[in-house]
């Protein structure tokens, strides 16, 4: 099967690497951002200082994920139309200075308004990313490159959790929220230094906006692979979120840590997410290399993600507290086997290049989705059971829909059609696999 290729790409072979690499830590940087709070729900003072139940601790991880997804899909229409660098700068500054306002806020309230503009601003950087990478790099690159994108958002939590824990233990709430937004604007200045100007001038934007209307919005939302990929979006995050959201206090609550000894294993787990998902969409992207079916070899490595991330069910009801911590590892690190390849062929393999963003930004509602769910749901069975034992069964179910929604809905034939020409050239309709003339 012959998939999507890219244009000439926009940075050279050298600098194309350097920028993936800075996309990658402004997503470990904005999970950071958004993470830290589950630090904070974990503290003793800071539930004390806002009178917080399990509910209610709950709730506030969720309040991000409501705007994130609510934005999602106009950030990635952003992406498609006027570009990555300057969109990407601004909302980045934003969401930086209101994780650092944080700190400063003394009531409930202001603290969700916090975490709505967080989850609005952060909102661009998905589709941005996969807009970029689309544009850089081909088929036989796209789940290394989305590896090396992904360990960011594992990372993110990885180092925030320790880091987080150490501030508050060392310091307080206040200055941990302070630290990791201001610390969080040094990469501004790589970024606008090293990225080409990418915002486009009117003849560029009407062609941006001719080839964004090839792909109708009914066109995406009407194919099966798009579904497809918000149902393994939204399974794989579940888990995901449900870790970077209440690991830190399942560990002190239920298996008795120090906070600080919960973020250094909050750390392995999302070190091991990350590091796997890397090695994972290289080795995909090698046997694809090779001349084998791109769709067949990452659905096998999605399958096999989710299937080993079902081990998190031998942790919730391990006796001992060496077999929890174990499996809690590793359950999320053998998640990492779907992480590249789930978001390669479901945004990029069988997505025309036009919707790349709009397609992204789709998803991503399923993924902000599964956050906000996750944090909210887990907080009232948390509150209604008094173990973290059913919050976990439940993400088991989610990983086994994701392995048959993967084996299912992921066809060539049902992804997105081009009902217009993307550029003059072209005559035929593209099938959604291929797109030549819009790269």
């Amino acid at each position: 099967m012959e998939t999507n290729k890219p244009g000439k790409p926009v940075h050279g072979a050298a600098s194309r690497w350097t920028i993936l690499g800075l996309l990658a830590i402004g997503v470990l940087i904005s999970f950071i951002d958004r993470t830290s709070i589950s630090s904070a729900l974990a503290d003793h003072n800071f539930v004390k200082e806002f009178a917080l139940s399990s509910v209610d601790r709950g709730w506030i991880n969720a309040a991000f994920f409501w705007s994130y997804g609510l934005f999602q899909i106009p950030m990635g229409v952003v992406a498609d139309r006027y570009g990555v660098k300057w969109p990407y700068a601004i909302c980045f500054a934003a969401w930086c200075l209101a994780t650092a306002a944080m700190g400063a806020v003394t009531a409930l309230s202001a603290l969700v308004i916090m975490r709505l503009i967080i989850g609005a601003t952060e909102a661009i950087v998905i589709p941005a990313s996969y807009r970029w990478i689309r544009n850089n790099f081909d088929e036989s690159q796209n789940g290394f490159a989305v590896g090396i994108l992904a360990m960011g958002n594992k990372f993110g939590p990885a180092i925030g959790a320790p880091v987080g824990a150490w501030l508050i233990v060392n310091y307080s709430w206040n200055i941990m929220f302070v630290a990791t937004g201001i610390v969080g604007l040094l990469w501004l200045a790589p970024w606008l230094g090293l990225v080409r100007n990418d915002f486009p001038n009117k003849e560029q934007l009407a062609t941006a906006k001719r080839k964004a209307s090839s792909v109708t919005f009914g066109a995406i939302l009407s194919s099966p692979v798009v579904w497809g990929g918000m149902i393994t979006n939204f399974c794989y995050g579940y888990f995901t979120f449900y870790c970077m959201s209440w690991m830190p206090a399942y560990l002190v609550e239920q298996r008795g840590l120090s906070l600080e000894k919960s973020g250094v294993y909050t750390f392995f787990s999302f070190a091991g997410i990350a590091i796997v998902a890397a090695i994972a969409g290289w080795a995909a992207d090698r046997v694809i290399a090779s001349g084998k079916d791109p769709v067949l070899v990452r659905k096998a490595f999605i399958i096999a993600g989710f299937i080993g991330g079902c081990t998190v069910l031998l942790g919730a009801y391990a006796q001992t507290l060496e077999a929890a911590l174990f499996w809690n590892v590793l359950s999320l690190s053998l998640l990492g086997l779907a992480t590249a390849n789930n978001l390669a062929l479901s945004r990029l393999t069988l997505i025309p290049k036009q919707a790349i963003g709009a397609v992204t930004g789709v998803q991503q509602v399923a993924t902000s989705l599964a956050g906000g769910v996750a944090a909210s749901l887990s907080g009232w069975l948390l509150h209604i059971s008094g173990s973290y034992d059913l919050p976990m069964l439940v993400i088991f179910v989610f990983l086994i829909i994701g392995a048959v929604a993967t084996a299912v809905l992921f066809r060539p034939e049902w992804a997105p059609k081009v009902t217009e020409p993307a550029a003059p050239a072209t005559k035929t309709p593209d099938n959604g696999t291929q797109n030549k003339s819009a790269a």
